[in-house]
Protein backbone atom coordinates (compact mmCIF):
# COMPACT_ATOMS: atom_id res chain seq x y z
CA UNK A 1 0.00 0.00 0.00
CA UNK A 2 3.10 2.30 0.71
CA UNK A 3 4.80 1.50 -2.28
CA UNK A 4 1.94 2.33 -4.52
CA UNK A 5 0.69 5.45 -2.35
CA UNK A 6 4.69 7.06 -3.22
CA UNK A 7 3.91 5.91 -7.38
CA UNK A 8 1.17 7.92 -7.24
CA UNK A 9 2.76 10.86 -5.75
CA UNK A 10 5.84 10.21 -7.43
CA UNK A 11 3.67 10.60 -10.92
CA UNK A 12 1.42 13.90 -9.52
CA UNK A 13 4.90 15.92 -8.35
CA UNK A 14 6.20 14.52 -12.13
CA UNK A 15 2.90 16.15 -13.90
CA UNK A 16 3.21 19.20 -12.53
CA UNK A 17 7.09 19.72 -12.75
CA UNK A 18 6.34 19.14 -16.86
CA UNK A 19 3.86 22.00 -16.44
CA UNK A 20 6.08 24.03 -14.96
CA UNK A 21 9.06 23.23 -17.20
CA UNK A 22 6.61 25.35 -20.41
CA UNK A 23 8.04 28.70 -20.05
CA UNK A 24 6.07 29.54 -23.42
CA UNK A 25 4.19 28.23 -26.13
CA UNK A 26 3.41 30.53 -29.15
CA UNK A 27 1.28 29.73 -32.05
CA UNK A 28 4.22 30.52 -35.25
CA UNK A 29 1.78 29.54 -38.14
CA UNK A 30 -2.13 29.42 -38.69
CA UNK A 31 -3.84 28.51 -41.62
CA UNK A 32 -7.71 27.23 -42.17
CA UNK A 33 -7.21 28.14 -46.01
CA UNK A 34 -10.87 30.27 -46.16
CA UNK A 35 -8.68 32.89 -47.51
CA UNK A 36 -6.92 31.33 -50.39
CA UNK A 37 -3.42 31.89 -48.74
CA UNK A 38 -0.91 29.61 -49.83
CA UNK A 39 2.11 31.67 -49.08
CA UNK A 40 5.21 29.60 -48.13
CA UNK A 41 3.15 26.42 -49.68
CA UNK A 42 5.34 24.79 -51.84
CA UNK A 43 2.48 22.77 -54.59
CA UNK A 44 0.14 24.62 -52.69
CA UNK A 45 -3.82 24.06 -54.64
CA UNK A 46 -7.09 24.68 -52.60
CA UNK A 47 -10.28 23.19 -53.19
CA UNK A 48 -13.65 23.35 -51.74
CA UNK A 49 -14.71 20.12 -49.79
CA UNK A 50 -17.91 20.19 -47.37
CA UNK A 51 -18.70 23.74 -47.47
CA UNK A 52 -14.99 24.34 -46.45
CA UNK A 53 -12.23 25.56 -47.86
CA UNK A 54 -8.89 22.73 -47.64
CA UNK A 55 -4.89 22.37 -49.19
CA UNK A 56 -5.67 19.64 -51.68
CA UNK A 57 -7.14 17.24 -53.03
CA UNK A 58 -3.90 15.03 -53.69
CA UNK A 59 -3.62 11.64 -55.27
CA UNK A 60 0.52 11.05 -55.45
CA UNK A 61 1.21 14.39 -54.72
CA UNK A 62 2.27 16.37 -51.73
CA UNK A 63 2.55 19.45 -50.31
CA UNK A 64 5.53 21.21 -48.22
CA UNK A 65 5.00 24.30 -46.17
CA UNK A 66 8.07 26.57 -44.41
CA UNK A 67 7.86 28.16 -41.59
CA UNK A 68 10.58 31.02 -41.13
CA UNK A 69 12.13 32.96 -38.66
CA UNK A 70 11.12 31.00 -35.75
CA UNK A 71 11.21 32.68 -31.95
CA UNK A 72 13.75 30.74 -30.22
CA UNK A 73 12.20 27.15 -29.05
CA UNK A 74 12.85 23.73 -27.33
CA UNK A 75 9.24 21.66 -29.14
CA UNK A 76 7.18 21.84 -32.05
CA UNK A 77 3.58 20.82 -32.09
CA UNK A 78 2.37 20.89 -35.58
CA UNK A 79 -1.67 19.85 -35.66
CA UNK A 80 -3.71 19.54 -38.24
CA UNK A 81 -7.20 18.02 -40.29
CA UNK A 82 -6.47 15.28 -42.86
CA UNK A 83 -9.05 13.92 -44.82
CA UNK A 84 -9.29 10.91 -46.03
CA UNK A 85 -11.12 10.77 -49.46
CA UNK A 86 -13.23 7.55 -51.12
CA UNK A 87 -11.77 3.89 -51.63
CA UNK A 88 -8.75 3.82 -49.73
CA UNK A 89 -7.52 0.30 -49.45
CA UNK A 90 -5.13 -0.07 -45.99
CA UNK A 91 -2.40 -2.65 -46.06
CA UNK A 92 -4.14 -4.42 -49.11
CA UNK A 93 -1.18 -5.58 -51.17
CA UNK A 94 -0.99 -5.70 -55.09
CA UNK A 95 -2.15 -4.35 -57.47
CA UNK A 96 -4.70 -2.11 -55.44
CA UNK A 97 -2.42 -1.12 -51.91
CA UNK A 98 -0.60 -0.63 -49.61
CA UNK A 99 -2.42 2.93 -49.77
CA UNK A 100 0.70 4.74 -47.62
CA UNK A 101 0.37 8.29 -46.10
CA UNK A 102 3.82 10.56 -44.43
CA UNK A 103 4.07 13.33 -42.77
CA UNK A 104 8.03 14.30 -42.59
CA UNK A 105 9.17 17.55 -40.73
CA UNK A 106 12.33 18.61 -42.02
CA UNK A 107 13.08 15.45 -44.01
CA UNK A 108 12.61 13.74 -41.18
CA UNK A 109 9.51 11.00 -41.35
CA UNK A 110 7.59 11.05 -38.23
CA UNK A 111 4.23 9.22 -40.15
CA UNK A 112 4.43 6.29 -42.24
CA UNK A 113 0.72 4.90 -42.53
CA UNK A 114 -1.34 3.30 -44.13
CA UNK A 115 -5.58 4.32 -44.43
CA UNK A 116 -8.01 1.90 -45.13
CA UNK A 117 -11.46 3.57 -45.43
CA UNK A 118 -14.14 0.29 -46.07
CA UNK A 119 -16.58 -0.43 -43.74
CA UNK A 120 -15.53 -2.66 -40.71
CA UNK A 121 -18.22 -5.47 -40.25
CA UNK A 122 -17.05 -7.94 -37.57
CA UNK A 123 -17.27 -11.68 -38.94
CA UNK A 124 -16.81 -10.36 -42.24
CA UNK A 125 -12.89 -9.10 -43.73
CA UNK A 126 -11.71 -5.91 -44.39
CA UNK A 127 -8.64 -4.78 -45.39
CA UNK A 128 -6.95 -3.71 -42.39
CA UNK A 129 -4.76 -0.41 -41.91
CA UNK A 130 -1.78 0.51 -40.23
CA UNK A 131 -2.73 3.67 -38.36
CA UNK A 132 -2.76 5.59 -35.46
CA UNK A 133 0.64 3.26 -36.01
CA UNK A 134 3.24 2.93 -39.07
CA UNK A 135 3.03 0.43 -41.99
CA UNK A 136 4.32 -2.15 -42.29
CA UNK A 137 3.83 -4.05 -39.35
CA UNK A 138 0.31 -3.07 -37.40
CA UNK A 139 -3.15 -4.11 -38.65
CA UNK A 140 -5.67 -2.06 -37.39
CA UNK A 141 -9.21 -2.18 -38.05
CA UNK A 142 -10.65 0.71 -40.68
CA UNK A 143 -11.36 3.94 -39.66
CA UNK A 144 -9.34 3.14 -36.16
CA UNK A 145 -8.29 6.43 -34.40
CA UNK A 146 -10.97 8.58 -36.55
CA UNK A 147 -12.15 11.68 -35.11
CA UNK A 148 -15.48 11.92 -38.09
CA UNK A 149 -16.25 8.55 -40.49
CA UNK A 150 -19.86 10.26 -41.29
CA UNK A 151 -18.58 12.88 -44.22
CA UNK A 152 -19.72 12.96 -47.67
CA UNK A 153 -17.25 11.36 -50.17
CA UNK A 154 -15.91 12.91 -53.28
CA UNK A 155 -16.65 11.06 -55.82
CA UNK A 156 -19.58 8.74 -54.61
CA UNK A 157 -20.78 7.70 -58.13
CA UNK A 158 -17.54 5.78 -58.00
CA UNK A 159 -16.59 5.17 -54.39
CA UNK A 160 -19.21 4.82 -51.70
CA UNK A 161 -16.69 4.84 -48.79
CA UNK A 162 -17.08 8.35 -48.31
CA UNK A 163 -14.44 10.70 -46.29
CA UNK A 164 -12.72 10.15 -42.91
CA UNK A 165 -11.52 12.67 -40.47
CA UNK A 166 -8.54 12.14 -38.61
CA UNK A 167 -6.89 14.72 -36.16
CA UNK A 168 -2.95 14.87 -36.44
CA UNK A 169 -1.17 15.89 -33.53
CA UNK A 170 2.98 15.69 -32.87
CA UNK A 171 5.39 17.12 -30.45
CA UNK A 172 8.87 16.85 -31.21
CA UNK A 173 12.44 18.49 -29.88
CA UNK A 174 12.91 21.26 -31.94
CA UNK A 175 15.65 24.28 -31.99
CA UNK A 176 16.62 25.67 -35.92
CA UNK A 177 14.39 29.08 -37.03
CA UNK A 178 13.11 27.28 -40.05
CA UNK A 179 11.08 24.14 -40.26
CA UNK A 180 9.53 22.44 -43.43
CA UNK A 181 6.43 20.33 -42.79
CA UNK A 182 5.90 17.73 -46.11
CA UNK A 183 3.08 15.53 -46.49
CA UNK A 184 2.56 13.19 -49.32
CA UNK A 185 1.23 10.21 -50.29
CA UNK A 186 2.26 6.63 -52.19
CA UNK A 187 -1.67 5.50 -53.81
CA UNK A 188 -2.10 2.26 -55.86
CA UNK A 189 -4.86 2.35 -58.13
CA UNK A 190 -3.92 0.04 -61.25
CA UNK A 191 -7.34 -0.42 -62.15
CA UNK A 192 -8.83 2.97 -61.61
CA UNK A 193 -9.94 4.75 -64.57
CA UNK A 194 -9.61 8.20 -62.80
CA UNK A 195 -7.12 7.82 -59.84
CA UNK A 196 -8.09 11.12 -58.00
CA UNK A 197 -11.69 10.23 -57.66
CA UNK A 198 -11.09 6.61 -56.60
CA UNK A 199 -8.78 8.16 -53.86
CA UNK A 200 -7.32 11.25 -52.49
CA UNK A 201 -6.95 13.19 -49.21
CA UNK A 202 -6.90 17.15 -48.03
CA UNK A 203 -5.90 18.93 -45.09
CA UNK A 204 -7.47 21.52 -43.19
CA UNK A 205 -6.81 23.89 -39.91
CA UNK A 206 -2.35 23.71 -39.92
CA UNK A 207 -1.37 25.26 -36.85
CA UNK A 208 2.50 25.00 -35.52
CA UNK A 209 3.37 26.32 -31.75
CA UNK A 210 6.60 26.80 -30.65
CA UNK A 211 7.61 25.84 -27.11
CA UNK A 212 10.25 26.47 -24.83
CA UNK A 213 10.93 25.22 -21.72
Amino acid sequence: MKKHFLVIIGFLVFSISCKRDVKTEVTVYSNDFESNNLQNITNGTIEQYNNTAVLGRYNNGYFALTVNDLPKHDLLTVSFDLYIHDTWDGNKPAPDGPDIWQMTIDENTFINTTFSNQTFTPGYFTNPQSYPFNYPNNYSNPKTGAYRTDLPGVCGAIGPNGTTEYKITKTFAHTNRTVILKCLDKLVQTNAPDQKCDESWSVDNITIKAITL
